[in-house]
This record gives C-alpha cells, sequence and structure tokens, in this order.
C-alpha cells in the first residue's frame, strides 16, 4: 500500500511531555467500527471488558540504552552518540550511531561521560560492521552481566526523539518510562500502553473476572520509526525477541474457547501473540524473534480487542491499528482526537481498540 495513505497532520501542542498522574487518569477513546466514539479515562477500562476477558501484557524491562562517548582509536576523538537496538549475544549489540559518518570497522569507541571511564573501568566497544541508515554493530570489551551493569552505570533512557528534542531526559524518566510489570531487561523503548496501568487498576480489574497474564517482547528503536519507503511492500522491519510460555499460551487458548476475548496491551503484545498463532487461531509457545509486519489486509488470528497509545503518522504502528479497526475508522478517530486535545505518543492518552469483525 501507498505510505501517504497513512499521513495526517499533528499539531506538536499534542504532543505529551510527561505521562498523567495518576496513570489511570490518562485519556481513553473506545473505537468501536461503525459505532460512536465514546470518551472515557484509562481507569474505565473494566467497564468495557466482560468476566472472563484476558489482558495479555508486556513485562519487557527498558534499559539505559543511550550511551555517549568518543572514538579513540584514530588521531580525532569526534563525540558519538549511541542508542543500543538489538542484543546479538553476550557482548554484541546492534545500535544506532551519530554521526555514523564518522566510524569504519575496527574503530574503538569509549563510552563514559565525554569519554571518561566508570567505577568499572573503561566501556569500550568495536565497530564490527556497518549497515545502512546509521546502525553499527558493536562488540563490547565487557561480556554478560558485567556489560549489563556498564551499560546502566553509563547509558540514560532512551527516550523517544519526539520527546527529547523538546526536553533532556531526568530522573523522573527512569520510573516514569517503566511499566508497573517491567522485570525483564532487554528493551530500548518501553511497550508505552502499559504505562497506563496501576496496582489500583489491576485489582478492579481481577474484580471485574478479568485475567492478566504476562509475555516478554524486547522492544527495539526500529518499532517506532516513520516509514520513508512510497510502498509498505519495500519497508524492512527490525526484529526483535520475544518469549510466551505454554503456560501462558495454554491459559489463553482455554480462554478463547470457553468466549473469553484476548485484549493486548499494547501493539508489542499483539504483534508477539500474533507471530505465536497458527493459521487455526491456536497460539503456541514462542521464543524467537519476529518482525511481523502487520498493515490492512491482515488477518488476525489471536487479538480481540487492543489498548493502545496514539502513534506517529507513516509509522508501521498507525499501519497496526488501521489493519485492526480500519484505516477509515482510524483516520475518523485521530481526527477526533486531534481536535479535542488528547495527548499523543509514549507518555499520552490512550485507545481502547474493538477489531473490525470483517477482518476475521
Amino acid at each position: 500500500m501507498r505510505t501517504d495513505l497513512f499521513d495526517f497532520e499533528l499539531p506538536s501542542g499534542n504532543i505529551a511531555l510527561r505521562p498523567a498522574s495518576p496513570r489511570e487518569s490518562a485519556r481513553l477513546l473506545v473505537v468501536r467500527p461503525g459505532e460512536v466514539l465514546e470518551d472515557c479515562t484509562v481507569g474505565d477500562l473494566p467497564d468495557w471488558l466482560r468476566p472472563g476477558d484476558q489482558l495479555v501484557v508486556n513485562d519487557t524491562k527498558v534499559i539505559a540504552a543511550s550511551l555517549t562517548g568518543r572514538r579513540i582509536s584514530r588521531d580525532t576523538e569526534p563525540k558519538i552518540e549511541a542508542t543500543l537496538i538489538k542484543r546479538i549475544d553476550g557482548s554484541r549489540w546492534q545500535a544506532f550511531v551519530k554521526p555514523a559518518k564518522k566510524l569504519a570497522p575496527g574503530d574503538v569507541v569509549r563510552f563514559g561521560h565525554d569519554g571518561r571511564v566508570c567505577l568499572l573501568g573503561h566501556l569500550d566497544a568495536t565497530v564490527e560492521a556497518k549497515g545502512e541508515a546509521g546502525e553499527v554493530t558493536f562488540a563490547f570489551g565487557f561480556h554478560g552481566p558485567a556489560l549489563d551493569q556498564a551499560i546502566a552505570e553509563l547509558g540514560s533512557p532512551p527516550l523517544p526523539p519526539y520527546i527529547a528534542s523538546k526536553r533532556d531526559a531526568d530522573e523522573q524518566d527512569a520510573a516514569d518510562y517503566q511499566t508497573m510489570f517491567a522485570v525483564n531487561e532487554g528493551a530500548v523503548a518501553a511497550p508505552t500502553a502499559g504505562l497506563h496501568f496501576t496496582p489500583a487498576l489491576e485489582a478492579k480489574l481481577t474484580a471485574r473476572g478479568v485475567g492478566l497474564h504476562r509475555v516478554t517482547l524486547h522492544v527495539g528503536a526500529g518499532t517506532f520509526l516513520p516509514v520513508k519507503v512510497d510502498d509498505t511492500l519495500d519497508h524492512k522491519m527490525h526484529s526483535e525477541w520475544g518469549s510466551i510460555s505454554r503456560e501462558t499460551a495454554d491459559a489463553l487458548n482455554a480462554a478463547h474457547a470457553a468466549g473469553g476475548r484476548i485484549v493486548a496491551v499494547g501493539t508489542t503484545s499483539m504483534r508477539l501473540l500474533e507471530s505465536a498463532t497458527g493459521e487455526d487461531g491456536v497460539i503456541r509457545p514462542f521464543a524467537d524473534d519476529t518482525a511481523i509486519f502487520i498493515t490492512p489486509g491482515y488477518r488476525f488470528r489471536a487479538v480481540d480487542i487492543l489498548l493502545t497509545n496514539f502513534h506517529l503518522p507513516r509509522s508501521t504502528l498507525f499501519m497496526l491499528v488501521s489493519a485492526f479497526a480500519g484505516l477509515d475508522t482510524m483516520k475518523a478517530a485521530y481526527a477526533h482526537a486531534i481536535s479535542t486535545g488528547y495527548r499523543f505518543y509514549s507518555y499520552g492518552d490512550a485507545s481502547l481498540l474493538f477489531r473490525n469483525e470483517s477482518y476475521r
């Protein structure tokens, strides 16, 4: 499909720079294809679900993936900014770097504040390979837990560019940019729909008879990038690692068979569930990379309802929600959200989307 079909104008004033407080006080736009839009709050979520419905949340934890250092392997030492995007193994990461033209295979970058050492010693990384659009493969001098600790010491939360361009990250972001479910480290961007949850909201959902299940998808920065090609067929998705346990798969299948609906909390949970579900609609245990790219025409196998934030124009995520509820439906919903002051993107408000039944 043409990428420009997924374009829209968003005033900068609609971009959220801080989350709502308390989190469940964020606005919620309920979108049911063919029905009137409903303006609510996230705290009203239990009222829109039925006993037996099953929420699926992503329990990934964001690491301090933004690093600053200097190239030290040649005569000059230009400043290098890197955002880790995917772990390859115990000592290697893929990363986006700026300025990429300053690096070549074999160069060494020393990370730290202005290239100084941390308490653990130097955090050096050798450029193992260069890819397209500023992507490199780093081989770090540390391995395993020692590398994780060094990154945590020297890195900072990788706020999305539409926030980072307006203000610096601070200590508040270290808490704000994690969900209450975050336990498995590995994401470089938050599964933002989960940011709206609090223990009080979880308790209300439990009292309503709604189940809650955890899966893991380590979100990469590439997920949120605008699509720059003219046709969606030419876009290449970055892969991300995810897992669904057998226990979770069995529980979701049983609930579905009994008439319960599967509610994906966020596009990350949805993409993982759809990756793990066969043509027969059965969710299977999963532990692998996925690069699933969902656009209009995709036939959904697992998810019935999607809770998600408002997304970038021309992004793979706006394409996904358009596939789920219908492009015309989502354009109308976004026009309503913009005109009535909904807050967009990672720290913004949410929408509750019901699947277009013609897309079964």
